[in-house]
């Protein structure tokens, strides 16, 4: 077991309202493809919202707001390093969403994404991820908020 595991935050700011017929084949995927990241080897935590209840299986965040922001919609997961989520990301059904993500979401110029280490264990909070998209918006990719263009070891592996 390592000492650290990684997160990841996403938000997308909405072109049209989540129960609209824009936004259908996007939200009807939504569970579907939860369901696949938490079946995926080094799947740690993902947020959830208080309708998911206690059903470990479904439930979303998009009922979470994110930088007061009711046009933005978030994803925060936990994985166990690097490679365990881009082999999630970029297979099934995400990577259909993923290449589709215009259909649905704003282009914007500011990060959007972030990563970085958490002690294993530790759940992060919507205020944590504010920080960190702030801060690699403001300093760029560091040791606490980077990207997967730029990753950074976890901490005590800088030498691995």
């Amino acid at each position: 077991m390592t000492s650290h595991e990684l997160a990841q935050v996403n938000i997308a700011r909405l072109k049209f309202p989540l129960d609209s017929p824009e936004l259908k084949y996007f939200v009807d995927n939504l569970d579907p493809v939860n369901a696949a990241a938490e079946a995926s080897a080094g799947f740690v935590w993902r947020l959830k919202d208080e309708a998911a209840g206690t059903d470990e299986t479904v439930g979303d965040a998009t009922g979470i707001r994110i930088f007061d922001d009711e046009w933005l919609i978030v994803n925060m997961s936990v994985w166990q390093g690097v490679d365990a989520l881009k082999d999630f990301m970029y297979r099934g059904t995400h990577r259909e969403l993923l290449t589709r993500r215009h259909e649905w979401f704003e282009r914007v110029a500011e990060a959007m994404t972030t990563l970085w280490w958490v002690p294993a264990g530790h759940r992060p909070t919507i205020a944590e991820a504010e920080e960190r998209l702030t801060r690699l918006r403001t300093e760029g990719p560091t040791a606490q908020a980077f990207t997967l263009g730029r990753v950074f070891p976890a901490p005590g592996e800088e030498g691995a």
